[in-house]
């Protein structure tokens, strides 16, 4: 239960956020855009942090997952949630598809396979238009409903994207301090070495390739039954960039450092909007920064500051000894 003691404090945040901004538009729903990101982040964070798997096209993940809701309920008219569902089997198996030959690849071969990836997903839902409606998109996705209860208010779709970070988060925690969260780690440290310990290698890779896609397919569905409309822009290249500096800003192998990413670089362009022509410099920027200063992320930093502090005052008296 220590262990869970974060995600209790967490839930509790979540959970006070509406009744300390009570009808506070605002706050409602960028905190339902921050809960969606922070999902992405959590998934992202298995792979990259954990796995040392370097993915720069999640956010093709995150657009099927989207456009399969999207066209199953406006164009086949399936029931919301078996259309979420469909999405999630659909973007699981094109995740297991390409992670055998993809994940065969190291370091910058890695990251420029995935983005390639990521670019041929953005093209197909451009080009395709008949399916997907090209760049226009598609409208009209109606709402996900629980018990006849339908999630159309800002305030109702920020409980169902809490509740589906929650358990995003309590799967990732279980999944770290799990057999297979220890081989994703040695994996991290020396593929080579996690070999010869006996650990297999591609199944530990291709098995959090998938679950960091299920996670972005998830997030895909809820973000197009919450807008009601999707469209390519939505999940181009800079949205995996974005996903990534989210990653490393919050800290690498830190689940609620992702979160607080997430938190950050959601809320960061609302009190930047002045700025918005330049928002890919700011992101880079931001990346250069923490990967010069804080290598280990905001979480990582502060837990550095934190072990000094408390080293110093025994130092102190072991010198004056």
């Amino acid at each position: 239960m220590k262990r869970l003691r974060g995600w209790w404090l967490l839930a509790a945040v979540l959970a006070a956020l509406p009744l300390i901004f009570p009808g506070n538009y605002y706050v409602i729903v960028v905190g339902a855009s921050a809960g969606l990101f922070a999902i992405l982040a959590v998934g992202l964070n298995l792979l990259m942090g954990y796995a040392g798997q370097i993915s720069l096209g999640h956010a093709a993940f995150f657009g099927l997952g989207a456009y399969a809701s999207a066209i199953l309920t406006t164009r086949l008219g399936w029931h919301p949630w078996l259309a979420l569902v469909a999405g999630l089997v659909v973007t699981g198996l094109i995740a297991y598809l390409i992670a055998r030959p993809v994940l065969r690849l190291k370091g910058h071969y890695l990251a420029m396979a995935t983005l390639g990836f990521g670019i041929i997903v953005h093209i197909l839902l451009v080009q395709t238009g008949g399916l997907t409606g090209g760049p226009d998109g598609i409208g009209g996705i109606p709402p996900l409903s629980l018990f006849g209860w339908a999630i159309d208010s800002d305030e109702r779709w920020y409980g169902v994207i809490v509740a589906a970070l929650l358990l995003v988060v309590l799967l990732a925690l279980n999944l770290v301090d799990s057999r297979t969260g220890r081989a994703l780690r040695a994996l991290h440290g020396s593929e080579v070495a996690a070999g010869l310990m006996g650990i297999d290698t591609a199944a530990a890779k291709t098995s959090v390739f998938v679950l960091a896609a299920l996670t972005a397919g998830l997030a895909g569905s809820l973000f197009a039954h919450q807008q009601a409309f999707v469209s390519p822009d939505s999940f181009n290249f800079f949205v995996s960039i974005e996903l990534v500096t989210m990653v490393v800003l919050g800290g690498m192998a830190s689940t609620y450092g992702a979160i607080l990413g997430a938190l950050i670089l959601t809320f960061l362009p609302e009190l930047l909007v002045v700025f918005e022509d330049y928002e890919v410099l700011i992101f880079g920027a931001i990346l250069m920064l923490i990967m010069i200063f804080l290598p280990q992320g905001i979480v990582g930093g502060l837990k550095d500051l934190w072990r000094a502090a408390r080293r110093r005052p025994g130092k102190g008296s072991q010198d004056a000894a």
